[in-house]
């Protein structure tokens, strides 16, 4: 199997003819949402995308799968929940249901209040053979305490947890706030009409994959998920069905791959995060 490409090309199909069974550690991906974005008149078909998903998975690999419903009519379709049920249907384990919180959402209607979440389903493979959770998370007590965690028993009475050492950084939440659309910090700007935070797919690439891994992108875009595979040391897979964003993305990781060691990324250095201060 060929690493460190962009295909042009059905992701399914593409998936099928280049991809053996087993062989990804890593998906990262955010999938066209309904209808909120033309994506130069592509869709895709979401059965046959998930199974080919579930094919070429390893055993412990894992899937981040990024997406949002559409409003139609004053309700959401809920097709991110028929998505996760069909996910778990072939297989899947839905390890964690994580949200990507942004600054602002669209403009409100005056029914409802402001949506500022996307949903981000990590799904899993049986057990993750990786997780290097991020710990940026900054603990108010970061000294030795004693018994003040209890937890409650099925009985209802509280079980005293401790002594115990509160560390400086703790792990993080399960929602995690970024910049989207023009506030990225991306210098490559691209036309994409969804642009995918690179931060995003850098934490979720160090989460749950290591250095060497193989990371795929089956809708990569301008090349963001391969991007940030390249500057974590990991190999990258992507696909995109639409030729002109498959230069966009070339020439992104052509430029990273030229002088990958003189392109510092800052989310690296995850203990001065002040994401969560």
């Amino acid at each position: 199997m060929e690493a460190n490409i962009i295909h042009c090309g059905e992701c399914a199909e593409v998936m099928r003819d280049n991809i053996p069974d087993n062989a990804i550690d890593l998906t990262v991906t955010s999938p066209p949402y309904d209808n909120l974005r033309e994506y130069q008149g592509y869709e895709f078909d979401f059965e046959t995308t998930a199974a080919e998903l579930w094919r070429v998975t390893k055993p412990g690999g894992v899937v981040v799968w990024v997406v949002a419903d559409q409003t139609i009519n004053g309700s959401e379709t809920g097709t991110i929940f028929r998505q996760a049920l069909c996910f778990m249907e072939l297989g899947f384990n839905l390890h964690q249901t994580m949200y990507c919180q942004k600054p602002n959402g669209p403009p409100p209607d005056n029914t409802r209040y402001e949506k500022v979440i996307e949903y981000m389903f990590v799904f899993s493979k049986g057990k993750p053979k990786t997780i290097n959770l991020i710990k940026d998370k900054v603990n108010t007590w970061n000294k030795l305490r004693k018994n003040r965690v209890t937890t409650r028993e099925k009985d209802g009475t509280l079980r005293s947890r401790g002594p115990y050492t509160i560390t400086k950084f703790g792990k993080r939440l399960n929602v995690w706030s970024y910049a989207t659309g023009d506030k990225c910090s991306s210098k490559d700007k691209t036309d994409h009409p969804a642009i995918f935070p690179e931060t995003l797919a850098h934490d979720h690439i160090i989460s749950w994959s290591n250095p060497g891994d193989v990371v795929l992108d089956p809708f990569v875009g301008s090349g963001t998920t391969a991007k940030m595979a390249i500057l974590t040391g990991r190999r990258y897979i992507g696909i995109d069905i639409s030729e002109e964003y498959c230069q966009q993305a070339r020439e992104r990781v052509a430029k990273v791959e030229a002088q990958p060691m003189l392109i510092p990324f800052e989310a690296e250095k995850s203990e001065q995060s002040t994401m969560f201060d």
